[in-house]
């Protein structure tokens, strides 16, 4: 006999993310360049060190002291993990999970809902209006949910704005919750959350090593809360979560954090740039952003677009489902968006 999963399990999808070949991808939030050679070096000598016949320092001693170090957060409150997904897994583990709720405010980062159904977390999905900014009102309606977890995207993916540092903090003194706040695109814009931890301990600020670093590849993303959280992240994570080679990729990143910071430099111009072409295309609505990326729809159905534009080599995101008619691209090098911005012109005005 076929073994049967628990109920609900077969209820939700694989999560894909197709990646078909294509000139320009713009659809997944990249950086569009590496860290530079040195970091490869560094990384090259770290790792020929490693005893990799040992299992990994548990408790990421030299990652924390580092990460600890270079956002000005206290060592006993900083966690890492395998990506932020792992982060918000783990924290929905220890403050989510049957018979406890879980509110989102939409449109937003479809991986909250989708971990805290996976989490058996309940969800209650709050709807903003533009420009997608959590009010009093969204506030009043979140506490009236008696959650045990409230999800905060700033800057938010998929639209792009950053949430006021206010609203964060009234949600934090009005829900008797833990205030999740994913910080995966804060390195772009937007005010941290990360100095209200200090006197709310029940803010978790999450935030990535994808984005601003280039480390896509190593899964490594971070939370800097309150130590009593991280010690309740310690007993629900596995053993030895975190490997010996993701920590030595994140320390080495730490090390080119002013590399990293002229890539996000020229990162912010692209997006700047696309924010400004897209809003002199008559009929197109742009969304502002805060992040490595723009929320746009276009004068056309968003599918044939999409799909016109990969005819042409770009491959941006067709976020309809979740925006009505929206795509979203990613700020990529100079010459992407070249290719991009002419591909759509072309599109528009066939």
């Amino acid at each position: 006999m076929s073994p049967e999963p628990r109920p609900g399990v077969r209820d939700v999808e694989p999560y894909l993310s197709p990646q078909p070949p294509v000139a320009v991808r713009l659809n997944t939030n990249e950086c569009p360049v590496p860290l530079p050679e040195g970091f490869s070096e560094d990384l090259a000598r770290a790792v020929r060190d490693l005893p990799l016949n040992r299992y990994p320092d548990g408790q990421m001693t030299r990652l924390r002291e580092d990460l600890a170090a270079h956002v000005g957060h206290p060592v006993d409150g900083t966690w890492a993990a395998n990506g932020s997904n792992e982060i918000i897994t783990e924290l929905l583990l220890a403050y989510g999970g049957p018979g406890r709720t879980a509110v989102v405010f939409e449109p937003t980062y479809l991986l909250h809902s989708r971990l805290a159904s996976l989490t058996s977390t309940q969800l209650v999905s709050l709807r903003l209006a533009e420009p997608f900014v959590i009010t009093d009102r969204a506030i009043g309606e979140a506490a009236a949910a008696d959650p045990a977890v409230v999800f905060v995207c700033s800057p938010n993916n998929p639209t792009g704005n950053a949430q006021p540092i206010e609203a964060t903090r009234a949600l934090a003194e009005t829900v008797d919750a833990l205030v999740i706040v994913d910080e995966a695109y804060i390195e772009f814009g937007g005010e941290s959350a990360v100095k209200l931890t200090a006197h709310h301990p029940n803010i978790a600020v999450v935030r990535t090593f994808s984005k601003a670093f280039a480390l896509a590849g190593a899964r490594l993303g971070y939370v800097l809360t309150d130590h009593k959280v991280v010690e309740d992240l310690e007993r629900v994570r596995l053993p030895y979560h975190l490997s010996s080679l993701a920590q030595a990729a994140g320390i080495a990143a730490l090390h080119h954090a002013e590399d990293a910071q002229a890539i996000i430099a020229g990162i912010r111009t692209q997006r700047d740039r696309i924010l400004r072409e897209l809003a002199a295309i008559d009929g197109v609505t742009v969304f502002p952003s805060d992040a490595n990326f723009v929320l746009f729809v276009p004068t056309r159905p968003a599918g044939d677009v999409w799909q016109a534009l990969l005819d042409r080599g770009a491959l941006v995101r067709d976020l309809s489902t979740v925006v009505p008619n929206a795509l979203r691209v990613t700020a990529g090098t100079e010459a992407e968006i070249d290719l991009f911005l002419a591909a759509l012109q072309e599109v528009l005005a066939a």
